[in-house]
């Protein structure tokens, strides 16, 4: 098979990491016979420095003429402390969301026996967790009108969301419960919320539709309770933008490290695949970030791609590497912590 993926590497930590999942790709691309073809772009503040643009159009033709993205992470603390910049790297991600029509963000999570102690949360709570987070992506407060008024004393942002978007997102998250073991969690702020509303309405008229699925409701509030107090409860979750977002991040607490938690965005056009852990300046540079969620979002873009083979093969070599200890510094725990180049040389080299 011949695959065409585009490479984003992005700002901070995000070239170091994305080198490792190509290194994962080239190894089972050469264990399983397949021909590969890379293309790089620029996104988020490096993208900004060479076009001014976040998102450049070249970037976006560059997605469109690939089977498959592998993206980094944009952010840089040049922005981050400049509240008035006009472009910002993270609206370069808020573009490619955008224009690709990536509805959808999927965020497995998963523990691993030898890292359960790693948790900080007690190993009854989460040996044995595994669920996936189906966030939406491209409405709600991000994407919803925002501005400033009275002398800039006074800001909004509108969570706007339309019956399209929650219907084409709910059935996605059906279909991937139908797959699992059949329990999907709806979480709202109904109680609050007209937007949360509209969703738990939907969702209503939708559930007669997947009779094997248990449906249930959980306002966001008791959802990040329960993911903390007890995450073996949950299957599949759906939710709005940016209850999503922040979610997702409290549920890397349950694998151990945000090192671990891979993640796809996939909607109209072509896949995205990445880290959900950012780009981490203050490792940049430094060669000590954890690889190992960039390798499975590499996974997670071999299997969208219809490779279930080599997808798990790439799996089973982060396993062993996380079992053998061949790990960074953040899951070291007093061992020796490899480097982030060392970590990508073992798991291509296991597979």
């Amino acid at each position: 098979m011949d695959i065409k993926i585009a490479k984003l590497p992005g700002d901070g930590i995000g070239p170091e990491v994305v080198e490792q999942g190509v290194k994962a790709i080239d190894a089972v691309c050469r264990k399983f016979g397949h021909k590969v073809e890379y293309s790089f772009g620029y996104v988020g503040a490096c993208a900004i420095d060479k076009t001014g643009s976040a998102f450049p159009e070249e970037t976006y033709q560059t997605c469109l003429e690939a089977d498959a993205v592998l993206f980094g992470a944009v952010g840089d603390p040049r922005y981050d402390n400049d509240p008035v910049a006009k472009v910002r790297p993270e609206q370069g991600l808020l573009a490619m969301r955008k224009q690709l029509g990536l509805y959808a963000n999927l965020r497995p999570v998963e523990t691993f026996d030898a890292l359960v102690d790693k948790s900080p949360l007690k190993r009854e709570l989460v040996e044995g967790a595994d669920f996936i987070c189906i966030r939406e992506l491209t409405g709600g407060m991000y994407f919803g009108e925002k501005g400033r008024r009275d002398n800039g004393d006074t800001a909004f942002d509108t969570n706007l969301y339309h019956r399209y978007e929650v219907e084409r997102i709910l059935k996605l998250a059906f279909e991937y419960a139908q797959r699992r073991r059949k329990h999907l969690t709806v979480v709202d702020k109904a109680n609050v919320l007209e937007s949360s509303r509209l969703w738990r309405q939907i969702a209503q008229e939708m559930a007669p539709q997947y009779p094997d699925v248990v449906t249930d409701y959980m306002y966001v509030d008791n959802a990040a309770m329960k993911l903390i107090n007890g995450p073996k409860f949950f299957d599949v979750i759906v939710t709005e933008n940016t209850f999503g977002d922040i979610l997702t991040d409290e549920a890397s607490c349950v694998s151990g490290s945000m090192g671990l938690l891979a993640s796809a965005s996939v909607g109209e056009k072509t896949g995205v695949f990445e880290p959900i852990h950012g780009s981490y300046p203050q490792a940049a540079g430094k060669n000590i970030a954890n690889p190992l969620a960039t390798i499975l979002s590499a996974a997670m873009l071999l299997e969208h791609l219809g490779l279930a083979k080599e997808g798990r093969a790439v799996r089973d070599a982060v396993a062993a590497s996380i079992d053998a200890g061949i790990v960074t510094e953040d899951l070291a725990d007093g061992g020796k912590a490899y480097s982030t180049s060392e970590v990508g040389d073992w798991v291509a080299a296991h597979i």
